[in-house]
């Protein structure tokens, strides 16, 4: 009987030792298979960039210029150049939670500070890559922008997706649940209150935006689900999308050309 309870014993911890095994390479496996968040994730650790990798249109993966740095526990973005940090895995069905706030330097251009969360970025990394873009420009904030890039095979990458709109004064698309079902078509889809005729000069602000002002910290979420992405700023419903394909992937943090800081760069389960 003893014989027989030290055999058994011995073939449960092989199992469990397989299990673990089989877990371990499961997580460590082909870095584009989508996870699917079952507890918080820090995706950024406010030390480093481990689980995170940078991209830039002159460079590649390198950054001689230390465009992306860490300072006091903040993610920092010079601005210099274009490209972007991103995660190393993909992810499907969460709600990921980021904050930013503008640093000094801007583009030189004159017209609004730019940056962006992308989300479910597949394909070649480029200029841009095949992903929906949460636009963040002043004004823009919560703006989805379809980028369908290029795929792993070379050719042009597949994207889409539909939003509930209504024409404003200015003939332009703006979300509004129930609205008429419109697939995007190569145009930016407009945040609710996107204001008629805001003029996209530096620093300006439409009269109903919800973003905060220049240098202090603003807080976007997505939610994730399936093929339905929702935008809030500061706690605010400003955009929602269906039919999103892809509708998985990478999640990246853009590089524009102006300087941003980002922190609580985070991934959360979504509630049942």
């Amino acid at each position: 009987m003893t014989k027989h309870l030290i055999l058994k014993s011995a073939v449960w911890v092989c199992l469990a030792a397989l299990w673990i095994a089989f877990g371990a390479v499961a997580q460590a496996g082909d870095p584009a298979q989508p996870i699917v968040p079952r507890e918080p994730i820090r995706l950024f650790n406010g030390r480093d960039f481990s689980g995170l990798v940078t991209w830039l249109k002159d460079s590649g993966r390198d950054d001689p210029k230390t465009v992306f740095s860490v300072e006091d526990g903040v993610l920092h973005i010079s601005g210099d150049g274009a490209g972007y940090i991103a995660t190393e895995r993909s992810y499907k069905n969460y709600r990921v939670h980021v904050e930013y706030k503008w640093g000094r330097k801007a583009d030189g251009s004159g017209f609004v500070r730019n940056s962006g969360v992308l989300l479910h970025k597949v394909g070649a990394d480029r200029i841009w890559p095949t992903c929906i873009e949460v636009q963040l420009a002043q004004g823009c904030e919560g703006d989805f922008i379809v980028i369908p890039g290029v795929g792993a095979d070379g050719k042009p990458g597949a994207a889409t997706m539909t939003c509930e709109t209504r024409l404003e004064s200015d003939r332009r698309t703006r979300w509004q649940a129930g609205g008429t079902k419109t697939k995007y078509s190569g145009k930016q889809f407009w945040w609710s209150q996107h204001e008629p005729g805001f003029k996209e000069l530096l620093d300006t602000r439409g009269k109903d935006d919800v973003a905060s002002p220049v240098g202090m910290w603003t807080q976007v979420e997505c939610l994730c689900r399936d093929n339905r992405i929702t935008v809030k700023i500061n706690g605010v419903t400003v955009n929602e999308g269906f039919d999103v394909s892809p509708a998985a992937g990478q999640i990246l943090l853009q590089n524009e050309g102006n300087e941003i800081y980002f922190r609580n760069f985070e991934l959360h389960p979504l509630d049942p």
